[in-house]
């Protein structure tokens, strides 16, 4: 049977639907998991990594920072050069390049080709996120079939991370870990070629906009300055001067750029976009969420590694409950939900269970079992997060002018990404802070016993949970007073959209 004809019908008067849509979406759906994994993929690689091309402990970092804040820092970049020159032709320029950075940095001989393969990644994973977060939007803009497809990227979003974990310790320990690397080069070709054949571009050449080079001069350096800032507070402390240095730099720079932003005729953001109370509150509740999600990840994993004594493959399959409740919530709650009630609805219930589930991590103890705690916890924090992730993507790329969907998609991505690198350091220090103090405060002489070193580094995380279960309740505050989408209004983008296609033919 041909593609055409496995492929859904168009909804009724919906001009010239793509027969090849769906085939397209399972294109983007690869790209964007490959990116969510590669983001955690090389950690459970690192230590081997590091053995093996004689990095330094301090310079060891760099295999994730390179990465970090090359995306993070070029993201808006990266979602204008897709309105600039064709979404599809950026994401498979983007896939190729991943496919060759990948090979690069799996082949690599020494630490520097491996740090440079690792940054070139970050830089055209910054013009490939975007691009297909874009593609979907576009592509996808009657009601019921868009809650279908964002379903399954909220899903991918949300629990590719924990996927990656798995598979990177799968890698390592049964190859090793330059496969970490190598295994996005194969999939990143085959999703290259068939996004030539399944994807269509809806952008008309005339509505294209113009490269804002001061916009990005001063909104990517505000970003990587914050990004670095965040990544150098792990080591150095928040009340470093080159950490406050960073963070303030980043601050004026960021600041500037608004300013400026207002008085160009082609902006690299325009402030239509994050002055719509919902897509702004949404881009905010995916930052607050992946604060303390990303925190909690962290944590998790050295409490599994280090406290329980899990391999780095057992360690990464426990997170699977997660990630299996995440896929459940987006693709059977949220994506038949989100068409038919307001999008706070979903959202709000959402973060109070990742609350939750994040609470119960307080009563975690060196000598807990995983199914008492760390199962329920995951669990609702997986239910949670698809409740969250989904509606809040869909929301902050809805109605959005054709010229702007890649740049709209950025700001979401940039927030996911800004509030990965702020919450995996503010955590961290959260939880080693405090389990410095709760091991000063009980040691009665030194050398400090071994018991006490272990219950002070589980207070230190239980700590870290109670706050990451406080930004998210703000996080619920933030997105019940914000977002007040109506299920309506996707019904409206998708009429102003049809109308703009036809003038654009016309």
């Amino acid at each position: 049977m041909s593609s055409q004809a496995e492929a859904p019908q168009a909804p009724p008067g919906t001009p010239d639907a793509d027969p090849l849509r769906w085939w397209g979406l399972t294109v983007i759906a690869i790209a964007q998991l490959m990116i969510v994994l590669d983001a955690t993929i090389v950690n459970i690689a690192l230590p081997t990594a590091q053995a093996d091309l004689h990095i330094s402990v301090a310079n060891r970092q760099w295999v994730i920072t390179a990465y970090t804040l090359a995306f993070g820092g070029l993201l808006l970049l990266g979602g204008r050069i897709g309105d600039l020159f064709g979404r599809k032709r950026v994401f498979i320029i983007g896939l190729l390049g991943f496919a060759v950075a990948s090979a690069l940095g799996g082949a690599a001989q020494g630490q520097e080709m491996l740090f440079a393969a690792r940054a070139l990644q970050g830089a055209l994973g910054a013009i490939l996120a975007p691009a297909a977060l874009s593609l979907l939007t576009t592509t996808f803009t009657e009601p019921s079939e868009r809650g279908k497809a964002f379903g399954i990227y909220g899903a991918i979003a949300g629990g590719g991370a924990a996927v990656g974990l798995v598979l990177g310790g799968l890698l390592t320990e049964f190859l090793n870990w330059r496969w970490c690397l190598f295994v996005n080069t194969p999939i990143a070709i085959v999703a290259a070629l068939g996004a030539t054949r399944t994807l269509r571009d809806n952008l008309p050449q005339a509505a294209r906009v113009r490269l804002d080079f001061v916009g990005v001069l001063l909104g990517c350096g505000g970003l990587l300055a914050i990004v670095y800032g965040c990544t150098e507070a792990e080591t150095h402390g928040w009340s470093s001067p080159r950490v406050l240095g960073l963070l303030c730099g980043g601050g004026l720079l960021l600041v500037l750029f608004a300013l400026f932003e207002g008085r160009v005729r082609n902006p690299l953001l325009p402030q239509r976009i994050v002055r719509d109370r919902n897509r702004g509150g949404s881009a905010l509740t995916v930052a607050l969420a992946v604060i303390s999600l990303f925190g909690t990840f962290l944590f998790l994993t050295y409490y599994l590694q280090t406290i329980k004594g899990y391999s780095p493959v057992i360690a990464g399959v426990s997170f699977l409950p997660m990630t299996a409740g995440i896929v459940f919530t987006s693709t059977q709650v949220s994506s038949r939900l989100l068409t038919r009630v307001q999008a706070r609805m979903l959202i709000v219930p959402g973060l109070l269970l990742v609350a939750a589930g994040m609470f119960l991590l307080v009563f975690l103890r060196a000598d807990s079992s995983f199914a008492a705690v760390v199962l329920p916890s995951e669990i609702l924090i997986g239910l949670g997060m698809g409740l969250v992730f989904m509606p809040s993507m869909s929301v902050a790329t809805s109605g959005v002018r054709p010229q702007d969907a890649g740049v709209a998609s950025a700001v979401v991505n940039t927030a996911q990404q800004v509030g990965g690198s702020i919450g995996t350091a503010l955590l961290n220090t959260i939880a080693a802070s405090a389990a410095t103090a709760y091991i000063t405060a009980h040691a009665t002489s030194p050398p400090v016993s071994k018991g006490l070193q272990v219950t002070g580094t589980v207070h230190g995380y239980n700590v870290a949970s109670a706050t990451a279960a406080c930004i998210m309740l703000a996080a619920a505050i933030l997105a019940a007073f914000l977002i007040n989408h109506h299920p309506d209004r996707y019904e409206a983008a998708a009429r102003s959209r049809r109308e703009s296609e036809a003038q654009s033919a016309a």
